[in-house]
């Protein structure tokens, strides 16, 4: 049954008699107090609202209604009783009409039908505030306590048991609470050894200033050292004196989507395991060793905090085919971004700040170099199991910034939206009236 704030919920019984009736049914959260059956703005086909003091009864005859999706959660009248939200196909019309005048008889409550032709929203669901984050952090893709089979740790049952230590963190994990402390083995510790040895050495010469600038300060304040294992709390609280950003843990890969709504709200989604210790130097998916040594520095970064915001608001609301560019944006700048610097060429991205061999090869002559055009850059296909061939160099942070701005005005959307440091809330702009108090506020009229 869909989650609540305690884990629980009181449409077990109903749900289980449902599956013995082999009626199909999905089950998930509601978003933002509105009721939206597959998370995605769109409405169902039929819904049926029903507000009941007792399990709902289900011997009527079958009519051939196929149940999308069932939801329950307390009335707001009365919290002694349970309001049931039910999605059904409206293919049965008919049936339809015979089942709720059926319901209405049966049972002691009120049953509403509202509403039966549900037009399509144009615009996809998004989070308006940060702890609407809750909402879609555990919806991983892959990985996790899941390993694919050609993963290094893939018959390691140790490896195995622990990761699920770490997907447990995650999913229990609410916003505002307390990161916990993991402990790390003596054998992770000697992989996130081997691994920060070797990439410190490079830094100096291969990553961008910014991150040459930061890593000493995160040595002195969050306890990076070849021989232990930041804390994600320690280095959220250091990130957010910096630029706000703070790290929130996640079980495994996230959808797009998610993944970029996330940095509109200044929230970056980290693991906390780490590689399996059979390859220190190789990992299929981001694993700490990614975050911590990629990722982080360029986040108590103010300009590039920006940036990393600027893509984040752009993906809000954006169609599936512009969250499938911005990703791409992301890919070659976030993850695989080189920069000028003077008369050089740096890297920033984490993917390659994270890996001592394409750190080194980004800046050899063997790839090839293009100026940073969302435009273009956007529509690059690109490998995911090998150096890239292909890397896109900014002018400067600021520069990216504007560039992707820019770009986000492309996406048609039927609003503009800016982010709320201090409600930490999205406000959608699509009125006049709405932007002229945007200009007072900025003014300070």
């Amino acid at each position: 049954g869909p989650r609540s704030e305690g884990g629980g919920c009181n449409v077990t019984k109903c749900c289980c008699m449902l599956k013995q009736q082999q009626i199909h049914m999905v089950s998930i959260e509601p978003k933002s107090g509105e009721w939206d059956p597959d998370g995605d703005g769109e409405g169902g086909g039929a819904l049926i609202k029903i507000y009941m003091a007792s399990p709902l009864s289900l011997t009527q005859q079958e009519k051939g209604i196929n149940l999308m999706h069932i939801e329950s959660r307390p009335s707001r009248l009365n919290n002694q009783e349970f309001e049931f939200f039910i999605s059904v196909d409206t293919s049965y019309s008919k049936s339809l009409d015979e089942v709720i005048d059926g319901l209405r008889t049966e049972i002691s409550g009120h049953v509403h039908e509202l509403s039966r032709n549900k037009q399509k929203d144009t615009v996809p669901w998004f989070p308006n505030d940060i702890q609407d984050l809750d909402r879609f952090a555990n919806q991983i893709l892959s990985y996790g306590s899941e390993l694919d089979s050609d993963h290094p740790g893939f018959t390691d049952p140790v490896y195995r048991t622990r990761r699920k230590e770490f997907a447990d963190i995650a999913y229990n994990y609410r916003h505002g609470q307390v990161i916990p402390k993991v402990e790390y083995t003596a054998e992770e510790k000697a992989t996130w050894s081997t691994v920060f040895n070797e990439l410190k050495t490079l830094y100096p010469t291969h990553a961008c200033r910014e991150h040459n600038r930061v890593f000493p300060l995160l040595e002195q304040y969050c306890g990076y050292r070849q021989d232990n294992i930041p804390q994600l709390e320690d280095i959220s609280r250091y990130l957010q004196s910096c630029t706000g950003f703070r790290l929130r843990p996640v079980a495994g890969l996230l959808s797009s989507r998610d993944f970029l709504a996330g940095l509109a709200f200044r929230v970056f989604h980290s693991t906390q395991y780490i590689r399996h210790q059979s390859k220190p130097m190789y990992t299929p998916e981001p694993d700490i060793c990614h975050e911590l040594l990629g990722h982080v520095p360029l986040f108590a970064d103010p300009t590039f905090a920006q940036f990393s915001q600027e893509i984040g608001l752009a993906s809000l609301g954006a169609p599936d085919e512009y969250i499938e560019r911005l990703a791409t944006v992301y890919w070659f700048t976030v993850e695989f971004g080189l920069c000028k610097q003077g008369s050089e060429i740096k890297a920033y991205g984490a993917g390659l700040l994270s890996s001592f061999g394409e750190l080194q090869y980004c800046l050899t002559d063997k790839p090839k170099i293009q100026p940073f055009d969302p435009a273009k850059t956007s529509l690059q296909k690109y490998p995911i199991t090998e150096f890239q061939p292909i890397y896109f160099v900014a002018e400067s942070f600021d520069d990216a910034k504007e560039r992707v701005r820019k770009f986000a005005d492309t996406i048609p959307r039927p609003f503009s939206v800016r982010y709320n440091a201090y409600t930490q809330s999205i406000e959608v702009l699509d009125n006049t009236q709405q932007l002229r108090n945007l200009a007072d506020n900025i003014s300070g009229v």
